[in-house]
């Protein structure tokens, strides 16, 4: 299986030799079922503290070896109180699971330890990173700590989590299915968007959390660290991505590597909802948040999936201090009896809210088409942008020249001798009329049309400006985002 133990998982992860260990000798307190006879080593989950990259982070990894890793209260108090440390310190917290779940001796007192680490988790989110790794079975109730916390990275045919596994679905529905197909690392990445990150092993999986400490802050009172600035390569170049013909996709992580340092892009949650792409990278050195649409797939509309993706990635940012460069080329939100069902109003209603609601620098460029709900949505100027450019090659519009010439034009088209030419010609006339960028700038929609070469030096130049931005919101104990 190639996996490490709960120690060697932390050394490996952490920086050489920085590991401090806590707590190694709490001990459970429960006498039902014999269990006093029994010692369980550090009570089955490792704590302490130690440093990535030579900063500081809280750490806590469980022990499969010890009891199945399992729950119970001592070894709940030992994360909460590794979790309090993160909180008043200001420092990340990672979590390692692998548990078989509740410890069942302990009764009431083991979901009372679960209950204490989920309050812990919502008290901590804004405030710290915390980070989950999934390496081994997650089940039951201790899948929703992961689920509250901010990244979850899993590895294949190691990771599993679920809410009740293959036994309990066999008996309750006469299903049949193995805990890989129910809730492995590829169904938790590829279709449920439970993680975010996806490894092949352990040890890819741990450089993945050291990419992502490159990138972001240590707190919420803090910004990400800034390197050194570089261009980006050559090989992408921002001038001849986008194809001459408008229905023709392309791949918007090009253009993404086109303007950011080194052409350097972490992308998150690359498996899921691939209709949109979300991630980080640098530019001029500084950490940034990138939302784009992807052509590739679906013509980057806007769905159920890629709106929930899009909205937690820019609340994230917006949390810790990470401006948000916003990517726009859409026909608008995907349409159909399925979407509708499945709540694309309330779904998509999370990605105005999110947009709406960040103070960050916010920086949208227009790259072809935005039309309908899709423009207002992707970080317009009516939700706040900060700034917005547009391509000359961008299209404005409530909707398409094709279904808007049929619409406008519909009765000179059907009394038309030919009517096909008359739509060509209609259709025509709207696209010069509308669908450009020019009317939205002259409305001051678009602060400025700019040539694709010159969108690196737009972005650099729009955050030296907001480098100091500060936006005041109404008081409130708290917003209540679209469910």
């Amino acid at each position: 299986m190639g996996k490490l133990t709960a120690r060697q998982r932390v050394e490996t992860l952490l920086d050489e030799g920085s590991f401090h260990e806590y707590d190694l000798f709490v001990e459970h307190k429960c006498t039902d079922f014999n269990m006093e006879k029994k010692t369980l080593n550090a009570d089955g989950v490792v704590t302490g503290t130690g440093t990535i990259g030579g900063h500081p982070v809280c750490i806590f990894a469980q022990d499969f070896t010890v009891a199945g890793g399992s729950l119970g209260l001592a070894h709940a108090r030992k994360i909460t109180k590794v979790m309090d440390h993160a909180i008043k310190m200001g420092m990340p917290l990672i979590g390692i699971n692998d548990s078989g779940g509740a410890r069942i001796q302990e009764g009431v007192n083991s979901l009372a330890g679960y209950g204490e680490i989920f309050y812990r988790n919502t008290l901590a989110s804004g405030v710290i990173p915390q980070i989950s790794v999934i390496l081994g079975p997650c089940a039951g109730g201790a899948v929703y700590s992961p689920a509250l916390t901010d990244f979850v990275f899993v590895v294949d045919k190691i990771s599993k989590m679920f809410i009740t596994g293959p036994e309990v679905i066999k008996t309750v529905l006469g299903e049949e299915i193995s805990m890989e197909d129910l809730g492995g690392a590829r169904v938790q990445t590829e279709i449920t968007g439970n993680a975010h990150f996806f490894a092949t092993t352990e040890q890819e999986c741990f450089e993945q959390i050291k990419q992502l400490f490159t990138f972001i802050p240590w707190n919420n009172r803090k910004k990400a660290v800034v390197y050194p600035p570089k261009p980006p390569r050559a090989k992408f170049d921002i001038e001849k991505i986008i194809p001459a013909e408008a229905n023709k996709p392309y791949d918007v992580r090009d253009i993404i590597k086109s303007f950011i340092d080194d052409s350097i892009f972490f992308e998150i949650q690359a498996d899921w909802a691939s209709n949109i792409v979300i991630g980080l990278a640098r530019i001029s050195g500084e950490t940034i948040g990138i939302v784009g649409n992807q052509p590739l797939v679906l013509a980057g509309v806007l769905d159920v999936d890629s709106s929930d993706k899009a909205a937690r990635f820019i609340r994230y940012c917006d949390a810790f201090n990470i401006p948000l460069v916003t990517l726009v080329d859409l026909p608008g939100y995907l349409p159909g009896v399925d979407q509708e069902y499945a709540g694309v109003i309330r779904h998509g209603a999370k990605i105005l809210y999110a947009y709406s609601e960040a103070t960050v620098p916010k920086i949208t460029v227009i790259l072809r088409k935005a039309y309908g709900g899709g423009y207002i949505a992707m970080c317009s100027r009516h939700l706040g942008a900060d700034f917005v450019f547009a391509w000359p090659t961008a299209e404005i519009a409530v909707m398409g020249p094709e279904g808007a010439a049929n619409i406008i034009f519909k009765k000179e088209i059907s009394e038309a001798e030919n009517p096909d030419d008359m739509r060509k010609l209609k259709v025509a006339e709207y696209t010069e009329k509308f669908a450009n960028p020019y009317v939205a700038a002259a409305n001051g929609h678009v602060d400025s049309v700019i040539e694709p070469d010159k969108t690196r030096d737009a972005i650099i130049h729009s955050l030296k400006v907001a480098a100091n931005k500060h936006e005041v919101r109404p008081f409130k104990k708290h917003g209540i985002p679209p469910n």
